[in-house]
């Protein structure tokens, strides 16, 4: 019988026999994610065709990508503060210049790598191993990402819900209606039985965090800001493709972020031009508008977090 090694956070180690198929289940989801992610990207380019996408790519200027750049920066911190927030709560240590240089490479990775996740895979890793509690960092991770989700999704309803039926964004409301469904299943299952040992683990370990109105007040107000950072950079990427500004543009981003967060993708890329569309056609701009808006943002968003590409190259000199 193979021995088994101690594993960090108390875990014991599979034999390497018996962990051969955990590693084929993960790649054979990420090539489902990742071709799920482009049949969407083909089914909107058939359905609109491939002038929106070069309409958004070259609408692509320099001011609107100093306007990502520096939009970029804002999200960054936000969101770099929440996960120290919730990093804290798990006894985690964790800096300032720490936090925000890897949230940066994280967003990196995951616009440039499948899935859109992979880069908070790597900077979990990278943090639990530093402090020697990787399971510990990766419950931090996942749980930091969670809280910003569900922030996004209040925010969303929020701004769409109370739409009058007179108004022209009626449809994003209805949509909004749908969000909110499908996260009331998915908090139902959570509490099935099985689960709310689990739950019940996670909430001794975070009590200290979400019961401190501070720390709750802060990781709220850190989540809308980089809500509204991303909201911000839709807006300025919708402008440069030529839409005039108005409050419909914003209530669209919403909707578009959301479905940025679907891990059906590729480096971001998939249900997030599909939802632009559809969203686009339902208040009447077009279906076409719409795909090139997000194919402009996606370009824009990439451009923002590109300094997490310096970030891995300055951390590889200075392991190297």
């Amino acid at each position: 019988m193979a021995a088994v090694s101690p594993a960090p956070d108390g875990i014991a180690a599979y034999p390497a026999v018996a962990a051969e198929p955990r590693r084929v289940r993960p790649g054979i989801r990420l090539a489902l994610r990742v071709g799920a992610g482009i049949a969407i990207l083909l089914i909107t380019a058939l359905a609109v065709g491939f002038g929106p996408f070069v309409r958004g790519l070259s609408a692509v200027s320099s001011w609107s990508v100093l306007a990502a750049l520096a939009l970029a920066v804002v999200a960054t911190s936000a969101a770099a503060w929440r996960w120290r927030i919730v990093a804290h709560g798990y006894g985690l240590d964790l800096s300032r210049r720490a936090a925000f240089a890897a949230y940066y490479r994280s967003q990196f990775l995951n616009a440039v790598l499948p899935a859109g996740v992979l880069g908070d895979v790597h900077r979990a890793w990278v943090h639990g191993r530093d402090q020697a509690r990787v399971g510990v960092a990766a419950r931090a991770v996942v749980v930091e990402r969670i809280l910003g989700q569900l922030v996004q999704i209040a925010l969303t309803l929020a701004v769409l819900l109370p739409l009058g039926f007179g108004s022209s964004l009626v449809p994003l409301a209805w949509c909004a209606g749908a969000i909110a469904v499908v996260a009331a299943v998915a908090a139902a299952a959570a509490l099935l039985p099985g689960r709310r040992p689990m739950l019940r683990r996670e909430w001794i370990l975070l009590r200290p965090v979400l019961t401190r109105p501070a720390a709750l007040s802060a990781i709220v107000l850190a989540s809308v800001v980089v809500v509204a950072s991303h909201v911000a950079l839709f807006v300025v990427a919708s402008i440069a493709v030529g839409l005039p500004f108005d409050g419909g543009i914003a209530a669209v981003g919403l909707v578009v972020l959301g479905a940025s967060a679907i891990p059906l993708n590729v480096g971001g890329w998939g249900p997030r031009e599909a939802a632009a569309g559809a969203a686009f056609a339902l208040v009447g701009l077009g279906a076409s508008a719409g795909v090139a808006a997000s194919t402009a943002f996606g370009v824009l968003a990439l451009v923002g977090v590109a300094p997490g590409a310096v970030v891995l190259l300055l951390e590889r000199r200075s392991r190297s």
